[in-house]
């Protein structure tokens, strides 16, 4: 565990999801779980944009744009999403965005009527 990526901070962003979820519960559209997510960042004085728009370029052209949900700390990506299940999709964005960023550590969250479940997406692997 002494070598877990941004094991610290990324403690804290599930302490916030778990918070979020335990106080909303399930059954909200991802929109709001945003939004609660925000509050409750800010009220745990951590960094964040919301919507973070990273370009995506081929030989220095631009090809298209992602719009992350956080950026933490300029550290972990943190994407969530409201669904029954992880998807391979869902992870596969994950991967992409933390390809184009640069960023090592990515966080799924998923949001549904049972809970919250959390992934941890290491650039280039999955823990």
């Amino acid at each position: 565990m002494a070598d877990l990526v941004e094991k610290v901070l990324s403690f804290e962003i599930n302490g916030a999801l778990f918070q979020v979820c335990n106080t909303l519960g399930g059954g909200y559209q991802e929109k709001y779980y945003q939004r609660a997510i925000a509050k409750e960042l800010e009220r745990r004085e951590l960094k964040f944009t919301e919507q973070v728009l990273v370009p995506l370029t081929y030989q220095d052209e631009s090809i298209g744009r992602y719009f992350l949900d956080f950026l933490i700390e300029g550290k972990i990506v943190l994407e969530i999403k409201v669904s029954p299940t992880f998807y391979a999709r869902d992870v596969k964005q994950v991967l992409a965005y933390l390809k184009a960023t640069n960023i090592p550590l990515g966080i799924l969250a998923n949001f549904n009527r049972s809970g919250l479940k959390i992934k941890r997406i290491l650039r280039g692997t999955q823990s």
